[in-house]
C-alpha cells in the first residue's frame, strides 16, 4: 500500500478512477472470432484476458444498454471468499487474489479496500456452522475465524451487543480477507484494457436471436444486423435463462429481484462490513461515507428492478436493531438488480450442449466477487478448449449427474 500511494502521489498519469471509460464507437462488422453477449464486468473481464493472455482480439462485446449498466451497476461492491465448499472457497479465493493487484495491472484505481467482513451469529446453530466454515476457509488459504463478543465490540464499537433485543448477538465469523471495490471502475478497467488490445464494445446493441445449425451457433441476430461468429459466450446476469433459450438451452435458473439502499454520507463510523444472515441484512460504509444496506432476494421470481416499501421497511428495522443510531440517518436512494439463482446457489460456467456456445450464468448475488477469476478461467476455456480445474465443478452437466456444489447459506444475507 505505501508503494501504491507513492506512485499515486508522484506519478503524472498513474491511477485515474475518477475518469469514466467511454468505449470508442465503431462500425459493427459482419463477423467476429468471438462474440460476447452482455456488457458487464464478466464480459469485459473475459475479453480482457482473451486479448491479454491468449492474443485473441477479434472480439465483439454486445450490450443492449451501456457498459456496466446492468447488475454490475446495481450491486453493493462486497468482495469476500468465506464460502462453504472446497470448490467455492478456492474459486473466490483466487478471485480475491486477482482483485488485490488489479489497480496496478490496469494503471487505473478500482478503489480496492481490504476492510474485512464480520458475520453475526444469533443462535447456537449459527455458531456451529461458523466453526465449520472457519476451518474449511483456513484449510484452503482463506482467513476466517470465530470471535467472541469482546472481539466484536473492538472491531465495531457502535454495534449493539445486548441481551435486550429480539435476537442477541452470540458470536461472529471474522473474515479478514473481505473488502470492497468500486464496481464501475472494475468494469471500466477491464473494458479499457480489452479495447486497447483490439476488442470492440458495441453499446445499444441488443441480441434478438441466435441462428443455430446442427450443434453450432452460426450467427447472432441484433437490432443492428446479423453477425457471423466463431464462438459465442453469454454473460448476461439476470437475463441468463432468456438468452439461453435463444440457443435452445433450458437452464435450471429462476430470476429474483435483489434490493439495496444507501444513506447520505456521514463521517467514518464503521470500518468492517457487517452482516446478519438471521436478520437478512448487511451494512458497509463506503469511502465517501454513505451507508450501503442490503438484504435478501425478494421471495418471488420477477424480472424487475423496481424498489419496494416493504423491503425498505424490513432493511431499516433490521439495521436499527444492530445500529440504533441509524434511525437518525436519511436514505438517499434505493435500487434493485435481478439475480439468476441456481438450485445449489453456485454458478453455471463453461460448455453448453452446443459446441461453440459457452455459459457464464447463475451468479445470483455473488457475481461481482467472481469478476476477475470468471474472466480468466472463461478466457482460458475459450482459447484452449480445455476446462480449467477451478471451473470444472460448475459445469451445467452437474445437474444431470447430481454433483451439485451447494453454497446455500454462504451469502451475507440472502439465504
Amino acid at each position: 500500500m505505501p508503494f501504491n500511494l507513492l506512485k499515486y502521489g508522484f506519478g503524472d498519469k498513474y491511477y485515474a478512477a475518477e475518469e469514466h471509460f467511454t468505449p470508442r464507437e465503431t462500425k459493427l462488422k459482419s463477423s467476429y472470432d468471438v462474440v460476447i453477449i452482455g456488457g458487464g464486468g464478466h464480459a469485459a473481464a473475459i475479453a480482457y484476458y482473451l486479448t491479454k493472455e491468449h492474443g485473441i482480439n477479434d472480439i465483439a462485446i454486445l450490450e443492449k444498454g451501456y457498459l456496466g449498466g446492468g447488475n454490475t451497476a446495481r450491486n453493493t461492491a462486497v468482495l469476500r471468499a468465506n464460502y462453504l465448499t472446497e470448490e467455492g472457497i478456492t474459486f473466490y479465493r483466487d478471485s480475491m487474489r486477482l482483485y488485490h493487484n488489479l489497480s496496478d495491472e490496469f494503471g487505473y484505481n478500482i478503489l480496492w479496500e481490504n476492510r474485512g467482513q464480520l458475520t453475526l451469529a444469533h443462535s447456537d446453530g449459527a455458531i456451529r456452522s461458523f466453526r465449520w466454515r472457519a476451518e474449511m476457509n483456513k484449510e484452503f488459504g482463506v482467513q476466517s475465524e470465530v470471535i467472541d463478543l469482546k472481539e466484536i465490540k473492538e472491531l465495531v464499537p457502535l454495534l449493539r451487543v445486548s441481551d435486550d433485543v429480539r435476537f442477541p448477538i452470540l458470536a461472529g465469523l471474522w473474515h479478514k480477507d473481505g473488502g470492497t471495490a468500486r464496481h464501475d471502475a472494475v468494469v471500466w478497467g477491464f473494458a479499457k484494457g480489452a479495447c486497447e488490445r483490439g476488442a470492440e464494445i458495441h453499446q445499444l446493441t441488443e441480441v434478438t436471436g441466435l441462428d443455430v445449425e446442427g450443434d453450432k451457433v452460426v450467427s447472432v441476430k441484433t437490432n443492428r444486423g446479423d453477425i457471423k461468429c466463431g464462438k459465442v459466450i453469454q454473460a448476461v446476469a439476470g437475463n441468463s435463462s432468456d438468452v439461453a433459450r435463444m440457443a435452445g438451452i433450458d437452464l435450471p435458473i429462476h430470476t429474483f429481484p435483489l434490493q439495496a439502499m444507501v444513506t447520505q454520507p456521514y463521517k467514518p463510523l464503521i470500518s468492517p462490513l457487517v452482516s446478519s444472515p438471521h436478520l437478512h441484512v448487511y451494512i458497509q460504509q463506503t469511502s465517501r461515507g454513505e451507508m450501503v444496506i442490503g438484504g435478501g432476494s425478494d421471495p418471488y421470481p420477477l424480472y424487475s428492478t423496481r424498489s419496494s416499501l416493504e423491503l425498505k421497511e424490513a432493511l431499516s428495522a433490521a439495521t436499527i436493531e444492530l445500529f440504533p443510531f441509524f434511525k437518525e440517518l436519511n436514505i438517499l436512494r434505493q435500487w434493485a438488480g435481478i439475480t439468476d439463482m441456481t438450485p445449489d446457489y453456485s454458478p453455471i460456467m463453461g460448455r453448453s450442449p452446443l459446441s461453440n456456445y459457452y455459459l457464464d450464468a447463475g451468479w445470483g448475488t455473488w457475481g461481482f466477487k467472481a469478476t476477475p477469476i470468471s474472466g480468466k478461467t472463461m478466457a482460458e476455456l475459450i482459447a484452449t478448449d480445455k476446462v480449467p480445474d477451478l471451473m470444472a465443478p460448475f459445469a451445467l452437466s452437474r445437474f444431470d449427474d447430481f454433483t451439485q456444489v451447494s453454497e446455500a447459506g454462504a451469502t451475507a444475507a440472502s439465504h
